[in-house]
């Protein structure tokens, strides 16, 4: 997967840009919040060794990763997760009148747990919701089988989530998962079927690998 995303960022970032893989003994695919915390679990000692060598930090899973917190207490340098970063930025990109913003993501899990993250990170309790927020769709597939996969199915169940979403009302939509990299065309050919030739390219879509580098490009120079 890391490997995947090379080639999707060269050009978005004016710093030299480092790459970090998980160890062995981390989760192939974090699917739930306890894949999550093993994930932390394995790969903090490892990056606590590099936080001198670098001037930011993107931890590209989306969710709420714990690590994002764990490097934030150990150092003043930015750091940010590539959900929080997708989130940011769809509200940013909303138009007045009401417009809302949606996640298409993996595994059916992550509709509750992002949806829950979203309150979090804009202070909502449990009891509220998000007047811009339009949820949550998913696929029913892991990181790693978005790319394992036959492409047809994938391609598939994407535009499906989608489709879901925009019959939700979203005008932005982040693509949930660092696996999904990439695949924003995908969402583009679900919004065109869905909305029609003059409607579909108007929905914009938030790559989070690419929102969460560009967001940390920034933070860096700012700081």
């Amino acid at each position: 997967m890391t490997e995947s995303l090379k080639p999707l960022i060269v050009d978005l970032c004016s710093q030299n840009v480092a790459f970090f893989t998980g160890p062995a003994d981390s989760p192939r695919s974090i699917n739930n919040d306890d894949d999550a915390i093993s994930s932390a679990i394995a790969c903090l000692p490892s990056l606590t060794l590099l936080l001198a060598q670098y001037d930011g930090f993107l931890v590209a899973c989306y969710s709420r990763h714990p690590l994002v917190w764990q490097l934030r207490d150990r150092t003043n340098k930015p750091v940010i997760g590539i959900f929080e970063s997708s989130i940011t930025t769809a509200l940013h990109l909303l138009r007045p009148g009401g417009e809302k913003f949606g996640i298409v993501s993996t595994g059916l899990v992550w509709e509750s747990l992002l949806s829950v993250g979203v309150n979090e990170a804009f202070g909502v309790d449990g009891g509220s919701s998000i007047a811009h927020f339009a949820g949550v769709e998913t696929t029913g597939l892991n990181a790693t089988d978005l790319h394992d996969s036959p492409v047809e199915e994938v391609r598939g169940r994407m535009m499906d989530a989608t489709k879901r979403l925009l019959g939700r009302g979203a005008k932005v939509i982040c693509l949930g998962c660092a696996g999904m990299a990439g695949m924003g065309r995908i969402v583009r050919d679900a919004c065109v079927q869905e909305l029609g030739e003059e409607q579909g390219p108007k929905v914009r879509i938030v790559d989070g690998i690419k929102s969460g580098l560009v967001v940390l490009d920034g933070l860096v120079q700012l700081v």
